[in-house]
Formats: C-alpha cells, sequence, structure tokens
C-alpha cells in the first residue's frame, strides 16, 4: 500500500499533530547496540531512533517504557539533536497515558503482548506500527501466526522494509488464513496494513574521511590503480554470507589483469573461531593473489576508514537471515559504487545506475521442506538452517567475475555509479525522507481507527485468554476465596511477634524486585485496623483510614491474616 506524506483528513477535518505521532515502546535491546551487542535489529533501532528524533515533525517524543529512568539514554540523545523538545515517559502498566497521542510504535513485527495489554482499554483505544527485521526465525515465523489470533485489527500495520519481506509475510499470512478457514471453519479475521516503507541512514554520517582512506590504502599497500572492495558486516558465513565464492570470482578475475591489484578488506565481527577460519582460510586458498585484510565493525574508525578508501562496496548476500540490507545505503552514502547481490531489500535500494546486482538463484520450494521441517521440530538450530538454505542458493560465478572486471577496469564507471548512489540514497533514503512517510502511515492508522470506532472490542483486563488472572485460572486450587464484603478486620494479639518492618525484611520481596503492594501502603492499612480498636473495621473503615480504595485495600488485608497481624472478627 502507498502512504502518502501529505495531510490526511477524517470526517474533513485536517489531521492534527498527533495523529502523526507514536509513542515508542523502548527498551535498550532494540536500539542500543553498544549495551546489547551488535547486530543489524539494534544498529537499525538506533539509527530509525536518532532519525526520528532529528527528523520527526511532532510536539513531544513519548516513549512508552516499564520505568522512567529507562529513557534517560533518549533524553540525553534527544537534548543533543533537538534541544528543547519535550520528552514524555509513558509507563508500560498504563500504557493509556500515551494520549494524546495514539499509535504505539514497536520495534519488531511481533508486539502480540502489545495487542493484548491493549485489549482491556478497547482494541480501538489506539493503534499499533511493528516493522520488520530478520524474519527467518522461528519466533517471528510463530509471531506471525499468534499475530492473526492476537485482537489485532485493521488499523494496525507491520511495517515491511522492502516488496521482497511484504511477498514474504503475505504469503505466510496466505497460509495461516487456508489454515483458519479449514481446520477452525472460521473467517479470517481483518490483517494489519502491511506498508512498504524502507530503513534509512542519516547520510551525513558517511562522508568519505580522505586522510582516513588514505591511511587504509597505505596499510593495505593497493595503489592508485589498484581496487579495494569493501563489506561491512557481521562476518559469519552460516548467517550472513558465504565468502568463498566472492574469493573465487576475486582471483578469477584477477588472472585478467595485468597492472592492477584486486584487494577485499571485509570490515566486521566474528562470532566464533570457526567462521574467522573459514573467512581466513578461504582467502589464502582460493585467492592468494588478491589482498586481504579484516577490519574491526565495532570500531567507527575501521568503519570509517574502508567507506573513505575503497572503490567499491560489496553486500554479496545469500542468506535468508538479511531482509532489508542497511550497509549498501551506507556504501551509497559514502559515495561508492555497490556490488551487491540480487537478494531482497536490494532489489529495491539498488538501481542500475548505483551498481550491479548479481543473479541468484534457488531450487523450488519443494526442495527445501526438510529444512522447514528440522528447524520447526528442533531437529536443527536457528544456524543449521540459515547455513542449509544458503549452501543451496547460487550466487551466478561468471556474472560476478564479469562485473568485478568491469568496474577494475573503468574508474570513470565507478565515478559515475558512486555519484549516482550518493544522490539516490539523499533523495530516497535518508530518514528526512524516510521519517514523514512514517508519521504519514501512523495518521492513516489514526483515521482508519477513529472511521471504525464502532468495532473496538474491550476485553475484561482479568479474563484475557492469553493471560486470564491466576486466581480465575486457578480458582480450584484453594479452598475457598475471600471476600471482604461482610468481613470485619481486628487487630491480632502481637505477643512474641516481630513487627511489620521486621517481617517484610525477612521475608525481603525487594530480594525478587517485585512487591505485591508498597511497604507504607502496608502500613497504612495494619494502622487504619490498630486504629479501629477492639471492634476492628469492616472494608469501608479500611479505606477510609488507610486513604487507599480498593482491590489494593483487599491485597494488603489478605496478607495481614496471612502473616497472623490481623485476624477475623
Amino acid at each position: 500500500m502507498a502512504i502518502r506524506a501529505d495531510a490526511l483528513a477524517v470526517d474533513g477535518e485536517d489531521m492534527t499533530e498527533t495523529g502523526r505521532n507514536a509513542a515508542i515502546w523502548y527498551a535498550q535491546d532494540g536500539f542500543d547496540p553498544t549495551a546489547k551487542g551488535i547486530n543489524g535489529r539494534r544498529v537499525a533501532g538506533e539509527s530509525f531512533l536518532k532519525g526520528f528524533l532529528r527528523h520527526a515533525d511532532v510536539d513531544e517524543f513519548v516513549l512508552l517504557a516499564h520505568g522512567a529512568g529507562e529513557i534517560e539514554p533518549v533524553k540525553a540523545l534527544a537534548a543533543e539533536l533537538r534541544p528543547g523538545k519535550a520528552v514524555r515517559h509513558a509507563p508500560l502498566l498504563q500504557p493509556n497515558t500515551i494520549a494524546p497521542v495514539q499509535t504505539v510504535f514497536f520495534p519488531s513485527p511481533n508486539y502480540i503482548q502489545e495487542s493484548w495489554r491493549r485489549a482491556a482499554y478497547g482494541t480501538g483505544a489506539w493503534s499499533i506500527c511493528g516493522i520488520t527485521h530478520t524474519t527467518s526465525t522461528h519466533a517471528v515465523m510463530q509471531g506471525f501466526f499468534d499475530l492473526r489470533m492476537a485482537p489485532v485489527t485493521g488499523w494496525d500495520a507491520v511495517i515491511c522494509t522492502s516488496q521482497s519481506v511484504l511477498s514474504s509475510v503475505s504469503y505466510q499470512m496466505d497460509r495461516i488464513d487456508e489454515h483458519i478457514r479449514s481446520h477452525m471453519k472460521a473467517v479470517p479475521p481483518p490483517r494489519p496494513m502491511l506498508p512498504v516503507i524502507p530503513l534509512g541512514v542519516h547520510c551525513a554520517d558517511f562522508e568519505p574521511d580522505v586522510a582516513k582512506g588514505a591511511a587504509l590504502r597505505e596499510k593495505l599497500g593497493a595503489g592508485p590503480q589498484d581496487v579495494v572492495f569493501t563489506t561491512i558486516a557481521r562476518l559469519t558465513p552460516h548467517e550472513k554470507f558465504d565468502p568463498l565464492p566472492i574469493y573465487l570470482a576475486m582471483q578469477a578475475a584477477q588472472r585478467h589483469l595485468t597492472g592492477q591489484k584486486l584487494f577485499v578488506a571485509f570490515c566486521g565481527q566474528f562470532r566464533d573461531d570457526y567462521s574467522r577460519k573459514i573467512f581466513t582460510e578461504g582467502a589464502a586458498k582460493l585467492m592468494p593473489d588478491v589482498g586481504f585484510a579484516l577490519l574491526d565493525g565495532a570500531s567507527a574508525d575501521d568503519r570509517k576508514a574502508v567507506l573513505s578508501g575503497a572503490d567499491v562496496f560489496m553486500f554479496l548476500i545469500d542468506n535468508i537471515q538479511e531482509t532489508f540490507g542497511l550497509a549498501p545505503l551506507e556504501g551509497m552514502a559514502a559515495g561508492l559504487p555497490l556490488l551487491v547481490s540480487d537478494w531482497d531489500g536490494m532489489k529495491d535500494t539498488v538501481s542500475n545506475d548505483v551498481g550491479f546486482r548479481i543473479t541468484t538463484r534457488t531450487l523450488p520450494g519443494q526442495y527445501y521442506a526438510q529444512e522447514a521441517l528440522r528447524y520447526q521440530g528442533g531437529t536443527d538450530s536457528y544456524v543449521q538452517y540459515c547455513a542449509a538454505t544458503s549452501a543451496l542458493t547460487e550466487l551466478d560465478l561468471p556474472e560476478l567475475t564479469a562485473r568485478i572486471l568491469q568496474l577494475a577496469r573503468d574508474p570513470d564507471l565507478r565515478r559515475r555509479m558512486g555519484a549516482a548512489g550518493k544522490a539516490r540514497v539523499q533523495a530516497r533514503y535518508d530518514w528526512a525522507q524516510v521519517v514523514p512517510q512514517m508519521q504519514a502511515l501512523w495518521a492513516e492508522q489514526d483515521a482508519r481507527r477513529r472511521a471504525a470506532s464502532a468495532e473496538s472490542r474491550r476485553y475484561r483486563a482479568d479474563a484475557l485468554p492469553v493471560a486470564p488472572s491466576p486466581m480465575h485460572l486457578f480458582g480450584s486450587y484453594p479452598t475457598e476465596q475471600a471476600s471482604f464484603a461482610k468481613t470485619r478486620l481486628v487487630l491480632a494479639d502481637p505477643t512474641g511477634r516481630p513487627s511489620l518492618t521486621d517481617v517484610l525484611a525477612t521475608r525481603n520481596y525487594q530480594g525478587m524486585k517485585r512487591v505485591f503492594a508498597a511497604p507504607e501502603h502496608i502500613a497504612q492499612v495494619l494502622r487504619a485496623v490498630i486504629q479501629a480498636g477492639p471492634a476492628g473495621c469492616d472494608l469501608a473503615q479500611l479505606e477510609a483510614g488507610s486513604g487507599l480504595k480498593g482491590a489494593p485495600v483487599e491485597r494488603i488485608a489478605i496478607w495481614l491474616l496471612k502473616y497472623g497481624f490481623v485476624r477475623r472478627a
């Protein structure tokens, strides 16, 4: 579906700033590769967060998170990138406090738990928007199944970052809906919106540094006529790309060159010695005449050096783990021509004027059924699943060799492609261009939600199908369920019993980081019983004496009974 970046209207009224805003569901795991480890999802999340803070046309930034302390890094970042713009925390246990904002942006496609969190307020209380990253894991595939069973609506959305991802997600949802029709004899519920909006980059971050580039070339021993090909990626042959076909093509191309030397400079990180051995021993054995270097992908200086000193950016992916390909956008922003596989997101991002897409081939789906069943059933790990699928994915070697030679022999072509790539990424994939598309989507979600308000369904908070109250679910376990409606409580004999403070310290609920009630509230209820004297007090008097209302009072009362501070009159 296409999303307009201009203002949308509902009932003849222009959408407000609020409708184009979204509360960001924030946890460090989704947005901070420095603290939690570098992977594509976190790198993309961090890039989005910075892009949103820089470019979002909103009155305030709202962060939906467990505790206010969690969003302090975002506050600091916002103060740097957007001084003066308000940053507000909305507690996850009170998600309705995102208002007046009426959309939640969730940093993955699996927002099932958030749809159930919303259910108690009504499915039309706000919209939810997720986004795809890697979609090949069991968790994500099971998540799409669960999403179709959850209270997800037609005003919710999952952003697909490429046309290929849209095709993939739609295929799985088609199979799920077939199951609903045939097995459940039911009409499938409305699907969430599935717009295609790409990831983005901050182009200015990738401006070449001439000195760093020259230093890298000197370190490699690359002369002015030599050609350096680089890749920035996680260096794993089983979850990212198999380097051996690249080595074979590079060595074949080198044999046809006179007076020029090819270099391959990979910038990334190894997860294990197994991967390092494949990359390094493979280079030595399969391309002995080609220069080879490894740089640290965790080093900002190394990343800047390869983008500044290389002649061509490669991203020859053969793995289903990849869904978009953020790194080629970085290469374009650095002004480099691209040499990529014709694979998923790169079919959208890499046009003919900015680089070459090398043909990839797989066998038809039935040839990989055992890989799916072995992974789904737990026989194979995710790594084995990806590796087995990659092993049966062909990268056209003659074509790759020919394109390496073409780029090596034609510096003017490299310059033209690099310039075209830089213009393309600035016009289409800078966050300044992408964030308005996301805001337009949120406005459309809000418009659909308001127009369909009669379809909103509210669930009982204590009886959610996936999270019923434990004493609905396990109500048959105790002798009885207590009621304080007709109960009077009096102070029990305190002789020989430790104080409330001592009991709480000994029991140490804080050691589990979860207390059923605030200690001061427990003391307030106990004080109300003490002040009532020998006659004791009923629930209304407990509320009046403690200053608390409703269920919190009864929760504390049964605890006081459990530990013998009070008794039933």
